[in-house]
């Protein structure tokens, strides 16, 4: 019951005033808008875990020993500037070696693959059998086997990235690129290739803190983005829009700022850039050479043109300035403030390093409207739980793509190209009960998880094709649709299992998932390695207060009030059975992971 009233009141709260009233108790007289330094001898412990949360994917107790005493510049460049030797430590993407020269290009769907290994005896590098039964079969199967596949090797990928953001000494080069995951927002759902997805994540953390320009014509030309926005049919005899308008209403201007006009000229501009496989390429034949009109310019554009065009706007600045602050630092802000920082990033000739520099070392991030304010985007509260945690790897217990899922920010799985919404979009009373179930699974791991790298969820139907096949059935018989029982009107049933005797359909998307199970590596998995209790005795802690005052001291960006502390104290108390922690050293386990599932289950805890 406990749980549920804290749940209700945190949707109370967010649906009423917004997360700065949880900081209205911080010491601060920093001045909101006011972007001159915080001066070195006010940068007290509370900033450097702010800025650690803000910069980085918050603070482990290494990382406060690690920065103890060091200015605020220091600190942020030390988070933001790579070197050779950093990365090195970090680990490079372990690929099963699941794709196959012959599935590129890969097409649109299963009709269009059929139809092309019937038209040419071959598709996706597969030969169509010259005789017998199904001769299309092989083909079919390996189409859906690359469906599958891609899919299992991103969930890898977004493994490899989350254990990045958790270990590496540069967080800020992670969490650049996660932002801009989600502003140039591609999905796996639609790419299909896994590699084109891991490409674009690595483009993020190699220019991602760069300069602007670099990064947009990277992104343009970027596989999975083309592939994305439809690059394949933006030609000159009939320009596709998708791209030109998107680079202008998501990626750089926002929207009111271009004409309808524009978005045409603009995309006759783009004509021709298509990739093929991971490179860029651009269709000479397909491009169109005449003399276009832009922003109230004319020549003979090219993409890069516009780009540029793009950038001289002041209205770009101040969008992109925006949209970084909006995330870095808080949510509100006057119209007067966005034009200022769009000049400011604009006379930093868009460096995003320099501008997050200039915001990291401002009294403005660091005044209580700004500390405490954000509700953490979902990959940030995991991965951030599992640093305060001391953790070195992402638990596979529970699995990290499921509970960022279900908290509604799966990595490489953005919803639209607008990519994901920030703010209270993440908090509904649906997603509340997720984010404490996430810590209940984490303290108390579900003994009947179910890997779902091994054991997709793929329906009963296709589940049940291997029971009936092992019972002696053919294919047509064991891949008989849903409410179809064995000997009853098998005629029908095969009619239906088989649409086109040249294959069965329902055989290939169940074959394809026993072959991209059988190639693609397993994710590690273990389930999270706790010892509450060994860290209550190493610190010393004699009372349940002072466990509270322990646990929130690590855990919390916002502090509690004296009177949710003296109730938490009251619960663990009550868990152990006495007030003296010493005596419970045996037993107390359960007692302090029951107490951290309620801890973490706080509306302050949400905010960062």
């Amino acid at each position: 019951m406990r749980l549920v009233w804290l749940l209700a009141l945190l949707v109370l709260l967010v649906g009423g005033v917004a997360g700065p009233a949880f900081a209205k108790d911080l010491v601060s007289s920093e001045r909101a808008e006011d972007l001159s330094p915080l001066a070195r001898a006010d940068f007290a412990e509370a900033h450097l875990r702010h800025l650690l949360e803000r910069a980085g994917f918050g603070a482990s107790a290494a990382d406060l020993a690690r920065f103890a005493g060091e200015s605020p510049k220091a600190v942020v460049r030390a988070l933001s500037r790579t070197s050779k030797r950093s990365q090195r430590e970090l680990p490079s993407f372990d690929h099963s070696g699941v794709f196959e020269p012959g599935l590129d290009p890969f097409p649109g769907s299963r009709p269009a693959t059929t139809n092309l290994a019937k038209a040419n005896g071959r598709a996706l590098g597969i030969e169509v059998k010259p005789g017998g039964n199904r001769p299309v079969q092989p083909v079919v199967n390996e189409f859906f086997y690359w469906l599958r596949a891609s899919r299992l090797e991103t969930d890898r990928v977004a493994y490899w990235w989350a254990n990045r953001m958790l270990i590496s000494q540069t967080p800020l080069v992670e969490k650049m690129a996660l932002f801009w995951h989600g502003h140039f927002a591609t999905n796996e759902d639609k790419v299909r290739d896994y590699r084109k997805m891991l490409q674009q994540i690595e483009l993020f953390q190699s220019v991602g803190l760069g300069d602007f320009r670099t990064l947009m014509i990277a992104v343009a030309q970027n596989p999975a983005m083309l592939n994305f926005l439809d690059a394949g049919v933006n030609v000159k005899d009939a320009p596709n829009e998708n791209f030109a308008r998107e680079i202008m209403e998501l990626f750089t201007m926002g929207v009111g700022h271009y004409s309808e006009q524009d978005v045409r000229e603009a995309a006759r501009a783009f004509t021709g850039w298509n990739y093929a496989g991971l490179e860029f390429r651009v269709d000479a034949d397909k491009h169109d050479e005449g003399q276009k009109t832009f922003l109230g310019e004319t020549g003979n554009f090219d993409g890069v043109a516009i780009i540029d065009a793009i950038l001289q706007s002041d209205e770009s600045a101040t969008f992109l300035a925006s949209k970084l602050y909006r995330y870095f630092v808080r949510e509100d802000l006057s119209v007067e403030f966005a034009q200022r920082l769009g000049r400011e990033f604009k006379a930093l000739d868009y460096e995003v390093a320099d501008f997050l520099e200039l915001l990291f070392l401002s009294k403005d991030f660091y005044a209580a409207q700004s500390m405490g304010s954000r509700i953490k985007p979902p990959v940030e509260l995991v991965v951030s739980t599992y640093r305060k945690l001391g953790f070195e790897v992402v638990p596979g217990v529970p699995d990290f793509n499921q509970v960022t899922g279900a908290l509604g920010q799966r990595l490489l799985h953005p919803p639209t190209v607008a990519g994901w919404s920030q703010g209270r979009s993440w908090i509904t009373p649906s997603l509340l009960f997720e984010r404490g179930n996430f810590v209940l699974d984490l303290v108390f791991p579900d003994i009947g998880f179910v890997p779902p790298d091994r054991y997709p969820n793929y329906g009963a139907n296709i589940v049940s094709v291997q029971k009936r096949l092992r019972a002696g059935e053919d294919i047509s018989s064991a891949t008989r649709p849903p409410g179809v029982a064995a000997g009853e009107d098998m005629a029908a049933s095969n009619q239906l299992a088989d649409r086109d005797e040249a294959f069965n359909t329902r055989y290939g998307t169940y074959r394809g998932w026993q072959m991209a199970i059988e190639r693609v590596k397993p994710i590690e998995r273990s389930t999270a390695r706790l010892r509450l209790s060994q860290r209550v005795a190493a610190a010393g802690l004699q009372t349940p207060i002072a466990v509270v005052e322990y646990f929130s001291a690590q855990f919390f960006s916002v502090p509690l009030s004296d009177l949710e502390k003296q109730r938490l104290a009251t619960y663990l108390e009550a868990q152990l059975g006495t007030a003296d922690i010493s005596a419970t050293a045996t037993y107390a386990e359960e007692a302090l992971r029951s107490f951290l599932h309620l801890l973490l289950s706080l509306p302050e805890y949400q905010l960062g």
